[in-house]
């Protein structure tokens, strides 16, 4: 039995898992089971990159149990699927901590741009900047507000990221864009203002890509889930997912970086975390996002209906204040 791994025929038998027999390679130490399963699970490996690549394209994780029992012949329940996607959601972020794409391939004009969506039951916006050379998605993020100073915090991330400034910045005509600053000699230019008909075309063709992203997203219960949902879904959109108007390339192909990952079943099965990553996800709690932005709070003003109702109640009725009288 060839190790799944390094592929080395030094093994041996280590134990069974019912009546699976298990290996052990001598050489990179993995374990691993003589079927096509993954350790510690029962259902085939293709089952979970299936529902990865599904979920990431824009499914849901209901339509995905439908369309795994139609191929497959089984059906997981949704909180197995999601599992799934939580544990090998981290793999994937694990795997590109280490990648930066190459400044000389980024190009100079960046496209930026945020859309609201619903989660558990409170509006947040979902901010996004993307490179239209490479298509390479640079900076996203959640907040609760819609800012300059949420919309500076995007562009510094994606500074960093990218390794130089831009030249020009297309944005919609959001007046957080206006006090940003962008870089030393970048141009700010709002699709709403500028004259030039290809500006607005950017903008129209990114907002269809995010379409299949913010769909999935409002089927989310709480920001945990959101914010661990954006970061799978960056590592598939610019690692895994090929690009028509790139010649059928990923943007982090076309941005030079040398990820050695083709899908997600490669990731699943080679990738070695860094750290430890838990199989069931954990209980999460309702987190909610400070409003942030330049400026003084105003101030609360008391309720006088609350006020005026306080006093009422404290004031005697008629009726009492007669008896008391009469006693």
């Amino acid at each position: 039995m060839n190790c799944k791994n390094c592929h080395s025929d030094n093994t041996i038998k280590y134990g069974k898992l019912g009546d699976i027999q298990l290996y052990k390679c001598k050489d990179c130490h993995t374990k691993f089971k003589s079927d096509d399963s993954l350790f510690h699970m029962k259902v085939p490996a293709n089952l979970v990159t299936s529902a990865l690549n599904m979920y990431y394209e824009g499914m849901s994780i209901k339509a995905i149990a439908r369309n795994l029992k139609q191929e497959h012949g089984t059906m997981p329940s949704t909180a197995t699927i999601y599992e799934w996607i939580q544990k090998y959601t981290q793999y994937a972020t694990d795997s590109i901590k280490d990648y930066k794409p190459n400044p000389k391939k980024i190009g100079d004009i960046w496209i930026a741009d945020e859309t609201m969506i619903q989660i558990d039951g409170n509006n947040v916006w979902l901010w996004d900047i993307l490179d239209d050379k490479t298509r390479f998605l640079l900076a996203t993020k959640i907040s609760g507000s819609r800012k300059t100073q949420d919309a500076q915090t995007l562009i510094d991330k994606a500074i960093r990221t990218a390794g130089k400034e831009p030249k020009q910045v297309l944005t919609d005509s959001l007046a957080a864009y206006l006090d940003v600053n962008y870089g030393k000699d970048a141009e700010h230019i709002q699709a709403g203002i500028a004259r030039e008909s290809e500006h607005t075309q950017k903008i129209e063709r990114f907002h269809s890509t995010l379409k299949t992203r913010t769909k999935v997203m409002r089927g989310l219960k709480n920001i945990d889930s959101a914010i661990e949902f954006l970061d799978g879904w960056l590592v598939h959109y610019n690692y895994l997912r090929p690009h028509h108007a790139l010649d059928d390339m990923t943007p982090a192909e076309v941005a030079g970086i040398d990820y050695p990952y083709e899908n997600w079943k490669d990731i699943i099965h080679n990738h070695k975390p860094s750290r430890y990553i838990g199989r069931a996800h954990k209980p999460r709690t309702s987190l909610r996002l400070k409003d942030i932005g330049f400026g003084k709070p105003r101030k609360r003003r008391p309720n006088k209906s609350k006020s005026v109702k306080r006093k009422l109640a404290q004031t005697p009725s008629i009726s009492t204040t007669k008896l008391g009288r009469g006693i």
